[in-house]
This record gives structure tokens, sequence and C-alpha cells, in this order.
């Protein structure tokens, strides 16, 4: 069951339109995405890099370089602790690289996930203490760690936080009470002090900014921090930021250069994925390669990532080869434990609002992306829960009614530790708490049915046939898509199909030709489970119909659909196909 909606934003497209250079679809496409006034407009259809924000304007980021500068001169050790994921590693690298080449004396650090759990912690400080460092910086974390921060000044450290993670709080009566640690300098936008305009900035993009800081203070050009947005991009994209505002110019501007890119890593990782750098878009950065650096992170140690990003090219190929077959490794357990979460939440859970499933056997690195599989699945908010060398680890996942770091914050009793943003999280707990962890997440949850039913949003109710060849070229001034800036979705209705096929190499698409109601010809592809799209219009129309439609012959189906328009070329030919997204 899903609930389908038009947005229906208004403004004067024809004007804006005309203004821009663009059709007053893509002009409307455009104000769906809270895109407001011709300033706006601007940015969004021309934003570069001399449109971004000032780094200074981030709380503490002069504190933090000029401390650094000095760390720096006087040759002190110093240890960068990130995290094992893209946004973690990428903001590492930039970091090591940057403080490099200002002559620091710096080395990185990069937690083991199943030994370590998140983030800086008790044991990598001693180590960093052991090891002689004087100073240790966070990257893609550290905003959470009061008393391990409180632990390294205990041991006469220097601490320096970048972070982008939800500020830690208390409640009382209501009102909450944020927390502190007491690091030298903590540069994280979303704190509250913070007059930085922009919140949305992923690990790397922070950790960017502060370099772009130091490079000023140690008398390089602004320009040569430019070589590391390709990384921003990634992390961005990786860590599903907000691809608006100033998120949406670094990923474009981080795209421009990976298709240019020099870094022997990134372009060894790009060919052993079949792809060639000038191909690369977002959807490459969240799905395609993005995966194969967070599979270290998950199955072995982020620390091989890492090295890719500072390799030559043999070695480069070698630990490419090495991250694509770890990936290829995860999909497969991924699978296993999707199949294994949905068999409990149907013997189980199938009437809780929030799912907590817990799976002991399950590889504790694959929780949160089981936990996205089947939010998909249920519309729900997810918990994949895991057994781990102590107690029980887990990952959520959430929808967007549904702010799962605040939910857990009303938990916290339960568990031991816990961290994250309103659309996913991570937890530790007691074994012996998961029941009752289970039972409270579901007692404190205020969803109602309506908000578990799935939105499917419409830009535009549009005939699948009015799109040409030329608006749909127009349409990539909307590009990159991702998180909070999708493709756009058309919908119509009262198709008729005249014929359906299935085709494919592994015989798992379905083609429909479909008449619209003037009577025009659209050709339309969908990717998604046929068995299911027959015994939907058997059960409407019965399955003569069905068998009628797929042997070419005039039947009674009709289908309103949900899709995107795309040019098709075959054999040198270009046509125009719709992608059909959701069917009624």
């Amino acid at each position: 069951m899903e609930k389908w909606f038009v947005i229906n934003k208004g403004a004067d497209f024809e004007k804006l339109g005309k203004e821009f250079g663009i059709s007053p679809v893509t002009a409307r496409l455009i104000r769906n995405r809270e895109v407001i006034g011709e300033a706006a407009f601007e940015r969004y259809l021309y934003g570069s890099l001399k449109d971004l924000y000032d780094p200074h304007l981030l709380k503490d980021a002069d504190r933090l370089t000029d401390i650094l500068k000095v760390k720096i001169e006087e040759q002190k050790p110093i240890r960068i602790i990130g995290d094992y994921d893209i946004d973690g590693v990428m903001s590492t690298y930039i970091l090591y690289r940057g403080i490099k080449h200002c002559g620091g004396n710096v080395s990185t650090q990069i937690p083991d996930r199943m030994k370590d759990g998140y983030g800086i912690n008790e044991n990598l400080i001693d180590q960093a203490k052991r090891d002689g460092m004087d100073t240790i910086l966070t990257c893609d974390n550290g905003i959470a760690a009061i008393s391990e921060i409180a632990h390294a000044k205990e041991l006469g450290m220097t601490v320096l936080v970048t972070d982008h993670h939800e500020i830690p709080y208390t409640e009382e009566n209501g009102e909450k009470q944020f927390l502190r640690s007491n690091a030298d300098a903590i540069v994280n936008p979303k704190q509250q002090e913070c007059a930085y305009p922009f919140k949305e900035l992923c690990g790397a993009a922070v950790a960017w900014k502060v370099l772009q800081v130091l490079y000023e203070k140690m008398g390089f050009a602004l320009e040569e921090t430019y070589e590391f947005l390709e990384n921003v991009a990634f992390a961005t994209v990786g860590d599903v930021m907000d691809l608006t505002d100033e998120n949406r110019i670094l990923v474009k501007e981080g795209l421009n250069r990976i298709h240019r890119t020099k870094n022997p890593g990134m372009r060894a990782l790009i060919f052993q994925n079949h792809l060639e750098p000038e191909q690369i878009n977002a959807y490459h950065f969240g799905f395609v390669l993005g995966p194969c650096i967070n599979a270290s992170g998950r199955l072995d140690t982020a620390k091989l990532s890492l090295s890719l990003f500072l390799q030559g090219e043999e070695e480069a190929a070698k630990t490419a080869r090495e991250l694509v077959e770890l990936n290829q490794q995860r999909k497969d357990m991924t699978a296993d434990g999707v199949e294994e979460a949905k068999r409990v939440v149907e013997e189980h859970y199938m009437s809780d609002k929030v799912l907590v499933i817990y799976l002991p056997q399950v590889h504790e690195s694959l929780a949160g992306i089981i936990a996205g599989r089947i939010r998909e699945a249920y519309h729900k908010p997810v918990f994949v829960l895991t057994k781990a060398e102590e107690g029980v680890k887990g990952s959520g996942r959430s929808i967007e009614e549904y702010s799962m770091y605040e939910e857990l914050c009303k938990c916290r009793e339960l568990l031991e530790k816990f961290g994250g943003h309103p659309m996913a999280a991570g937890l530790s707990l007691p074994e012996e708490n998961v029941d009752k962890f289970r039972e409270k997440i579901n007692a404190c949850a205020n969803l109602t049915e309506d908000d578990l039913i799935p939105k499917i949003k419409i830009d535009i109710p549009m005939p699948a046939a009015y799109a040409d060849a030329g608006l749909i070229r127009e349409f990539a001034v909307l590009e990159p898509f991702g998180k909070a800036n999708i493709k756009p979705q058309f919908a119509d209705k009262n198709l008729s199909i005249t014929r359906a096929f299935v085709v494919g190499k592994n015989q798992n698409v379905l083609r429909l030709n479909l008449l619209t109601a003037a009577g025009e010809a659209v050709t339309a592809v969908y990717f998604g489970d046929i068995e299911a799209f027959k015994a939907y219009y058997a059960e409407k129309y019965g399955s003569a119909e069905v068998e009628k439609a797929f042997r070419g012959q005039i039947n009674k189906l009709r289908i309103m659909i949900v899709y995107y328009p795309e040019i098709n070329e075959y054999n040198g030919v270009e046509s125009v196909q719709v992608i059909i997204r959701n069917y009624q």
C-alpha cells in the first residue's frame, strides 16, 4: 500500500523559465526541491566555488588551526583518529595529506570496527600516548566522546575535534542540556553557538574547511585545497548527506575533478569496477565505488581503504582489486542476512511500529546495510542488532517521520553507547537489555498508521509521451541527484498496455508498449519484481487478460505509473523511453 501525492509548490514557472533559459517544467522541478526566489535559482543552477561559505565562520576553526600551526612548526607528533566508513576514510586522508603538505609530523589511526567500535576510545588514546603523540585530531567523530577526551586530557595531550554528528545532550523537564567535552577546540557546524550558515556538511567537508583555514595560515594558496574536492564529494554522497546548498556545489565541483583525477588509488578503484573516470556520477559514488571503500571497514580494516589513496599505481591496482572482492563477499553475506531478518520480522514482529531485529550470527558490520534493506521492505524504522565481542551492537535506519537519535535518547538507560543522526544511528547494549529495548523504543514511538505508509512524491502529472530528447537532456541541470535532490518523478494515468514482454540477459526486465489517453505510443521499462506485477494485474483484471497482454493481444489492462523519462540508445539510434518506478 502506497500513498501517491503531487508536490504542489507555487511560482511563476513561465517567468523563471524565460529568465534562466529553461523550460517551465524544469523550473517547476527546481522549485519542488525547496529552491525559492531568483537568487536561490541562480545558486542552484550556477553555484560554484566562489559561492561557498567562509570557513572562518565555523566555530573554533581559527582556534583549532592556530593550535595546529604551532604543533606543525614545533614538529610535535600529531595522531589523526578517523572512522571506518567512507566519510571517516576521506576525512582522515584529507587531513593527513594536508598536514603532511604543511610539514607536520603526522600519523593516522582508524578504529577497528570489531575491536574498537566507532570513533575515538581509551585504547586508541593510550596507544597514541605510548607512541609518543602530543596531539590527537579527530575527524568524523569525537563530538560525543566526553569521557574519552577527558582521559586524553588527563594524560596531558592536546585534543582537537572535527566532526559533523549530532551534539549529545541530556534532557531535564523537556529542556535540552547540550554536552561538551574539554577538547582544546571543537569544529562542528551543528554546535548551537556556531554561526556557519549550512549545518549539513559531512565529516570530510568539515575537515576540508579546517584545512582551508590552516593552508591560509601556513601561507599556501586556497586553490591548493581543491585537489581534495573529489574526496569531499565522494564522502558527501557516500555518507548520504542532503545534496542541497553547499553540498550540491561541493559534489558538482568534486565530480568535475574526478573526471580528471590524478590519484592512482581513485583511478584504480574506478578501473577495477570497469568504469572510466569521465563516466563517474553521484550514483557511482553511492552505489559502486563507495560500497568498496566501506567493505574494508566492515570485513577487514578501513586502513586498507585509506592506504589505497596513498599508494602508487602498482600497489593501488592490487588494493583496489582486494576491495572489489571484499565488496562482493559483503554483498553475498548481506543477502543472507536480509532473508533471515525478513523471516524474523514476519514470524514475530509484524505488528511493531519500530522493528528491533536481533541476529546474533550476522557479522556486526552488516547491521546498517541490512537495516536499510528492511526499512525499504516494510517502511518502518529498523534497528538490526548483532552479537559483538562484548554484549550486543547494532545500527538503525529510519523513515522521515522518526528521528532515530532523539528516540534513542529516551532509552539511554538501557544502552551502553549510542550516537548518530535523525535517519541513522549506532548503538551498543548488554544482551539482557535487547527485549527491554524493543519494548521501550516501541512504547515511546508516536508513529501513526499514516506515518508507516510509504509516500510517493510526484513532481508533475505529465503525459508519458510529453518529454522529448531535448527536455530530457535539459534535466541534466538538476544533477547531481541524491538525498533531498532526487531524480524527478512524473505520473500518468489511464494508460493501456498493448504489449508486455520479458527481456534482459537474466529475463529480469519487463518491457511494456503503452498507449496514452491521447493515443500516443510509449515504450516503458520496469526493473522490479515481474511476478508481483503479473499477480497484481491478474487479481485486478483476471489472469486471462494478463496473458493477452503478454501475447500482444487486445486486453482490458489499464495502468497508472510514476516514471522518469530517459534517452535509450541502441545501434546508434536514439529513442525516448520511460522507466517505471511505481504502478497502480
